[in-house]
């Protein structure tokens, strides 16, 4: 089956899908149990008639209607093949027993896995948030089931460090998820042990810093909270005044469901789909020795994040409109993701190539095709549409100025170009050269071409350089 941007979305699984699943219990001749797996890792199990030629909408619509979701969960959410290998968003005439039987080559052409584990890999079947689901849509939704599930979702996202959020960020989203498991905020020493038991339900594993051993075992009730701790416990404290009229557990917890949405919203990697590569690193030392390191490729709707994987802080972030793509397939070389923008190198204005070395560059490449396909048509259906609408429209798509928490210095969702090697080129005569102090043509062809943004829409060169 065909796998490409506008086909499916194939990405890196959390540490939540880290477990072996499998989806189809029993396959005979006429029925099969199959079990569908929710973003808080809760089972959907489905008896279903004639599985293999099952397509992804027929199955969509039959968890739709186990969970009693109204229509609009048609858009929000997509199933998706996930496995600790390799994760695809399913279009609706996908069928996923047949993708299912098919994951080998999937992973052998889109992964780098060793055979062996490539021989055991199984995929689950899961309900998960659309990548095409814009976000501004998210909160017209009013139905609790859906807020919950697109929450649960995002939750799992920041626990495991797949959201990289600043600590300011990690204590306002773990506030709001102790006041749904643990209620409003009481003061006294029970609140603080009850989040001191479940703090890694709260917050980030790297934020849990917890003592081990005897004296983690003798610390007392009245012993001094960490410094995550005691944040997350202010802003549990601020959650309890602007709940208003909420009281209790019993109470409908959409508006804390909706806080949480709006508050991941800001990270601008929010709604993305995942994927592995690597980078060069900058030379360093008497011998300039570089070497790669291992990335993440975030590809949302709103733009191009590739996060480091082991320091969980943004390397590059590009909206569409400030970079211009291609890719090169295995049968041409490695297989690669180039991605070009306008940089400054010493005051010289200059193009910088970033080579992003990975087997799924051709999804990458399709999905960047396919998301600014998507927001150019979404803009001539509806031309007349602005941010001046209802007040709830507006604060659902806060603009850089309107959300100055993100722009603190070391912020983890800020460019790292220094951690970057990149190629800076501009163009003199007919030849391209490295760091010249002329502006230049593009490399590619494949840009957003909408009249707006800074990068400067130019006329390809015949080939790829790599310089």
């Amino acid at each position: 089956m065909a796998m490409d941007g506008t086909e499916g979305n194939a990405g890196q699984p959390g540490p939540a899908e880290r477990s072996h699943r499998s989806s189809v219990s029993s396959v005979g001749a006429r029925a099969a149990d199959v079990l569908v797996y929710l973003a808080d890792d809760t089972v959907v199990p489905l008896a279903v008639e004639n599985l293999p030629s099952l397509n992804a909408h027929e199955l969509h619509r039959a968890v739709r209607e186990v969970l009693q979701l109204p229509d609009i969960a048609l858009d929000v959410f997509a199933l998706w093949l996930v496995s600790p290998l390799l994760e695809v968003q399913l279009k609706p005439k996908h069928q996923p027993y047949k993708l299912g039987r098919q994951w080998p080559e999937l992973l052998l052409r889109f992964t780098d896995a060793p055979d062996d584990d490539v021989a055991m890999d199984e995929p689950s079947l899961q309900f998960r948030r659309n990548v095409f689901f814009p976000k501004r849509r998210e909160l017209q939704i009013h139905d609790e089931e859906v807020l919950r599930l697109l929450y649960e979702e995002a939750k799992g996202n920041v626990l495991a460090a797949r959201y990289p959020c600043d600590v300011e960020d990690c204590e306002a989203l773990g506030a709001l998820v102790c006041r749904v498991q643990l209620g409003p905020y009481q003061p006294g020493q029970p609140t603080a042990c009850a989040v001191r038991e479940k703090l890694d339900s709260f917050l980030p594993t790297h934020l849990c810093k917890r003592g081990h051993g005897l004296f983690a075992a003798l610390r007392g009730r009245g012993a001094k909270a960490g410094p995550g701790e005691q944040g997350l416990l202010n802003a549990y404290c601020k959650v309890k005044e602007a709940a208003g009229g909420d009281s209790g557990r019993g109470a409908s917890l959409s508006t804390h469901y909706r806080a949480y949405l709006l508050k991941s919203h800001e990270l601008p990697f929010y709604g993305c789909a995942f994927f592995h590569g690597e980078v060069d690193k900058p030379a360093q030392g008497f011998l300039h020795r570089g070497g790669r390191k291992p990335v993440v490729v975030a590809i949302s709707l709103e733009g191009v994040h590739v996060i480091d994987s082991r320091e969980k802080h943004v390397l590059l972030g590009l909206r569409f409109q400030e970079l211009s793509w291609d890719h090169t397939s295995p049968e041409e070389e490695e297989s690669v993701l180039w991605l070009e923008f306008d940089g400054d190198n010493e005051g010289t204005p200059v193009n910088r190539l970033l080579k992003i070395y990975s087997k799924q560059a051709e999804l990458m490449s399709g999905l960047i095709e396919y998301c600014i396909e998507l927001n150019q048509t979404s803009e001539l259906a509806a031309p007349q549409e602005t941010v001046s609408g209802p007040p709830s429209a507006a604060s659902s798509l806060p603009s850089s100025a309107q959300r100055p928490q993100l722009q603190r210095q070391g912020s983890v969702v800020c460019s790292r170009l220094q951690h970057l090697s990149t190629i800076d080129y501009v163009e003199e005569g007919q030849q391209i050269k490295r760091v010249k102090p002329k502006r230049t043509t593009s490399f590619f062809s494949r840009q957003l071409s909408m009249g707006q943004g800074s990068y400067t829409v130019v006329q390809p060169a015949d080939s790829l350089e790599q310089g």
